[in-house]
């Protein structure tokens, strides 16, 4: 630890991480710079920057949020802030093949999330979770005691909180001296939080995971593998809550193809 102070007021360029700097490559699709790691890579980049103490926000792109990323500028934004960007969707893979600029292999956010913990376990990593109701964080931080009983839980909070209540949040996340921030809350409320608070919460590896505490809880059902493997997740999601889905990955998935097939039209760009 730095001699740096851990308080609100610790803005400065002084009291931040150094900012880890990714040497392997990368290449842009739909205008975006991604990594192009393959899943033992990443983890292996994660161990190294937790061992250094620097600062890795990782960002996770699926088709719907690369959709949202061109509608919405802010979360455009704190996305393209993220020093790691991975493809968390099989339609983004495909999409890079597509395209003639292909990715190793998909890195879902749920998998990254139980291989840091799998490694974590090995090396002692203090991990904050934060995101899910109380009921959800609870089963989930229980779930991980008893599967990767060498991670440290260095605290939670669930994400219920109001925008006035970020700081305080932010706080406990800094005072807990995690070494890995979970962050289990919806697109785009999680890129914001992680982007505006990430100097302050001082967290090495920040990792936005969605939905996947309901999944380690046992809430919600993660598709079979088969169903993963054909890139048919987002079905499997539908099938599981059609009336709140159907139509949110009907207008998504359209969409994302209508960017792919103008990207494959549009100008050769130099990476």
């Amino acid at each position: 630890m730095t001699e740096c102070s851990n308080t609100i007021n610790s803005l400065n360029n002084e009291c931040s991480l150094p900012r880890f700097d990714i040497k392997q490559k990368y290449t842009y699709l739909f205008g975006i710079k991604v990594h192009t790691l393959s899943f033992i890579q990443a983890i292996d980049t994660i161990d190294d920057v937790i061992k250094n103490k620097h600062s890795l926000h990782i960002g996770m792109l699926n088709a719907a949020k690369i959709v949202n990323m061109k509608r919405n500028r802010e979360l455009d934004h704190d996305v393209r802030s993220s020093n790691m960007i991975l493809a968390d969707g099989s339609s983004v893979v495909m999409a890079s093949r597509i395209l003639r600029k292909p990715l190793p292999e998909r890195v879902a956010g749920i998998d990254l999330m139980h291989g840091i913990l799998e490694r974590g376990s090995k090396e002692g990593y203090r991990v904050f979770c934060l995101g899910a109701t109380q009921e959800v964080l609870a089963k989930t931080i229980n779930q991980i005691s008893k599967l990767y009983p060498g991670v440290i839980i260095a605290g939670s909070q669930d994400g219920y909180f109001s925008e006035s209540e970020e700081k305080a949040v932010a706080q406990k996340i800094a005072d807990s001296h995690a070494d890995v921030l979970f962050v289990a809350i919806t697109s785009p409320k999680k890129e914001k939080f992680m982007a505006r608070w990430n100097k302050v919460m001082r967290v090495p590896v920040v990792h936005g995971v969605g939905g996947s505490f309901d999944v380690v809880a046992g809430k919600v059902q993660r598709a079979p593998l088969i169903w993963q493997k054909y890139g048919m997740e987002w079905l499997y999601r539908v099938k599981q809550e059609p009336t709140r889905l159907w139509k949110r990955y009907l207008i998504t998935n359209t969409l994302f193809l209508g960017m792919l097939i103008k990207e494959m039209f549009a100008p050769e760009k130099q990476d």
